[in-house]
């Protein structure tokens, strides 16, 4: 399952595996741009999603004790539009400020639920101010639905550094002793205790199907821990 974009893996990348060359020209960019653009002759985007859907794989297994997996995106928030899009008018003006972030997916829907548009955030003008990258079709009015969907928290964010510290190993095993990443580990260490804590009880993933003896399920015996409660912990062994 893929919880997260290439986008938001290039962007947690060091700078070895990011490069200020054009994959394609091989004409240099602004030097600025190292540390934030992924080297792809190094790492390609096919490897990329190959390496986020292992890292899907792993959160699945790892939570399907607890939750019925996997997961899908989810309405996080919903406002309405406080202006009418027109020609002259592209920008999502919204009624009420929302921490909507480029690379985010929104929906728009009209009052009367006929029509729909799926966009992707470009740009925050302000914080209840944005644009498309796709421009919107259809002319919405004021009091139109906007929908912010995206994976239960932290879900993606987890996802994200699974991949990047697998990407590491990959990248470092042949080149450094011990063949292991530091950042690598720090990143699959912060994921993990994520995980431990889905697992123990104190992050709950909103609007996931529980399983569980919780749900009187007599074929699963495991329960829910709670934060401060005498469960037993469920943590999952960070690296050495």
């Amino acid at each position: 399952m893929a919880y997260c974009t290439t986008d938001e893996v290039d962007y947690i990348l060091a700078n070895p595996l990011t490069s200020a060359t054009n994959p394609t020209t091989q004409t240099r960019r602004n030097l600025l741009v190292i540390g934030r653009v992924r080297d792809k002759n190094v790492v390609s985007d096919d490897v990329v999603r190959q390496y986020i859907q292992w890292a899907g794989e792993e959160i699945d297994s790892q939570l399907s004790q607890m939750y019925k997996m996997p997961v899908c995106p989810k309405v996080h928030f919903q406002t309405k539009l406080l202006s009418d899009l027109t020609e002259y008018n592209s920008y999502l003006v919204l009624e009420k400020a929302c921490s909507l972030a480029k690379g985010d997916n929104i929906w728009i829907v009209s009052a009367d639920g006929n029509e729909k548009e799926e966009h992707t955030i470009d740009e925050a003008v302000g914080n209840s101010v944005f644009s498309t990258l796709e421009p919107i079709e259809f002319p919405f009015a004021a009091g139109s639905r906007v929908l912010h969907v995206k994976f239960p928290d932290p879900i993606p964010w987890i996802a994200v550094r699974l991949t990047v510290s697998n990407l590491y190993d990959k990248y470092f095993a042949a080149q450094a002793s011990p063949n292991v990443s530091d950042y690598g580990k720090h990143l699959r260490d912060q994921a993990r205790i994520k995980l431990s804590e889905i697992l123990n009880g104190k992050i709950i993933l909103h609007g996931v199907e529980r399983t569980g003896r919780v749900l009187y399920d007599p074929n699963i015996v495991a329960q829910y821990g709670l934060p401060d409660g005498p469960e037993p912990k469920r943590d999952i062994e960070k690296s050495d």
